[in-house]
């Protein structure tokens, strides 16, 4: 990990969980090494097991997601693809 590395603070609820990713990595793939049993299966945007809403901050895609226009402008985020530019707030029901 480089000292320049950009860490972000992600805030889960209704759980009230809170862990930290790099822009080095996706919002999933740091919940899962935080130890947070984040909903999963595909790893790869086609299940949607790991959608959630976002109900603050910046994420940026490498892939654009399959997301409608309505999803998209209702927050949902596929957090296998998703990476945090800022601290982000998500709901996960």
């Amino acid at each position: 990990m480089s000292e320049t590395e950009t860490k972000h603070q992600i805030h889960l609820l209704p759980h009230d969980l809170v862990f930290i990713a790099s822009e080095q990595e996706t919002i999933l793939e740091a919940a899962l090494n935080a130890g947070v049993a984040f909903p999963n299966r595909c790893q790869v945007g086609a299940c949607a097991m790991c959608m959630c809403q976002k109900v603050s901050g910046e994420i940026s895609y490498q892939l654009e997601p399959m997301l409608t226009e309505k999803e998209q402008a209702q927050g949902w985020v596929f957090t296998c693809q998703a990476v945090a530019q800022s601290d982000v707030v998500l709901q996960l029901d």
